[in-house]
């Protein structure tokens, strides 16, 4: 008995050792680590008031592997980019079917109408709020690309005749055919004749011209050549000469001669419309001497071209008449119209009635001198096909 109870007393104060032991390695253990944090933070501290005295840690150099790496990601990328592309061009070149309006399975026609009416009335109607949003919207407002507002500009254009730069196309201008005119030295006095053996419909456009035109007398031409016509209308004291040319039966060209001594132009004339074409009398016509207005003549061609038209009007209008014809220049086609301006009761507001005829000009040819065809000297001309002589559309010569 006494031999193992000291056995079990030996047994339970090693346990207790043990125990002992165990519990002082663990202090000793958070005593270390309490050091080692309190060492961090002085170390922290120490770093953080001296910023001069930190020291980098050295770099660390790349290994084959981390080489590796590098090449086998810059492959990924390029094989990633490549499916890219690859997956762009199948979409570019895949078939694109047209879309099906859903309008079109709708049966009967009657609904059918209904609803693509609906349709298009609801598009007017956006369209419409888009226009007045946009209307609305400050800053400069785009008008649209046309062929005259993208024209070339040509080197003789006048914008501004009282400008410094234009002092010799005022002294020219001051010198030409037409100056005594504008001075208002004579009075114009015009004589029409047609071709040998006009069409009822041409002597007709050329008594409607006698109308407009003051002072202006229309003749039968009895065969007579270019040149005899403008020796006697000089002789009879008329200043120019209108000779109206036809093809089948129609009205297709107009010269006009300034006397004594030129020039002479050559007019392609088109889209002729007599007054009971476009429904109205020759006794709507007054006696009175209209206003002549001429717009968008801006080359020196143009000038000149609008100078020589504006003289075979009387430079003295007789506004009690309310007459006005017009000769307006676009893309070289020169339009002519023949108004009636009327007053409202108060007194503000304008109504324009057209009285006829009308009928469009382009220029084909401009001469010095009288009509010579066989040895005159030609200021301007063009020909037949317009793209050898001008080369782009958007060049424009008056």
């Amino acid at each position: 008995m006494s031999e193992s109870s000291s056995e079990d007393f030996s047994d339970s104060d090693s346990d207790v050792s043990e125990e002992q032991n165990s519990k002082a390695v663990k202090s000793e253990l958070l005593e270390t680590k309490l050091k080692q944090k309190i060492r961090k933070e002085d170390d922290s501290n120490d770093s953080d008031s001296d910023d001069e005295e930190k020291v980098e840690p050295p770099k660390k150099r790349k290994t084959l592997q981390d080489y590796l790496n590098e090449k086998a990601a810059r492959q990924a990328l390029e094989e990633a980019e490549m499916r890219r592309e690859e997956e762009e061009d199948e979409d570019a070149n895949r078939p694109r079917f047209p879309v099906i309006n859903p309008i079109n399975y709708i049966k009967n026609k009657e609904i059918r109408h209904k609803v693509f009416k609906r349709d298009q009335a609801g598009k007017k109607k956006n369209d419409k709020k888009e226009r007045k949003i946009r209307k609305q919207q400050p800053g400069p407002k785009s008008r649209g690309h046309t062929i005259e507002s993208l024209r070339e500009k040509d080197q003789t254009t006048v914008t501004n005749m009282e400008d410094s730069d234009n002092e010799e196309t005022r002294k020219e201008l001051e010198l030409d055919e037409f100056s005594e005119y504008y001075s208002k030295s004579y009075e114009p006095k015009v004589l029409i004749t047609y071709s040998d053996n006009p069409h009822s419909k041409t002597r007709g456009f050329g008594k409607e011209l006698t109308q407009i035109i003051p002072n202006s007398v229309a003749l039968t031409r009895h065969r007579s050549s270019v040149k005899k016509i403008c020796a006697s209308a000089e002789r009879e004291g008329y200043t120019d000469v209108i000779i109206i040319n036809e093809n089948r039966k129609q009205v297709n060209g107009m010269l006009l001669i300034h006397l004594p001594g030129g020039p002479t132009a050559h007019f392609k004339v088109s889209n002729v419309k007599l007054t009971t074409d476009i429904k109205r009398k020759l006794s709507d016509f007054t006696s009175h001497r209209p206003e002549v207005v001429l717009t968008n003549f801006t080359t020196r061609l143009g000038i000149q071209i609008g100078r020589m038209l504006g003289a075979i009007f009387h430079y003295d209008p007789q506004f009690r008449g309310r007459r006005a014809v017009t000769f307006h220049n676009q893309r070289d086609y020169i339009f002519f119209r023949h108004h009636r301006y009327e007053f409202d009761k108060n007194g503000k507001r304008v109504k324009l009635k057209e009285l006829g005829p009308r009928f469009t000009l382009k220029l084909r040819s401009l001469q010095e001198g009288l009509f010579d065809s066989k040895t005159g000297d030609y200021e301007w001309m063009i020909t037949n096909k317009r793209h050898q002589m001008e080369g782009n559309r958007r060049r424009f010569f008056l």
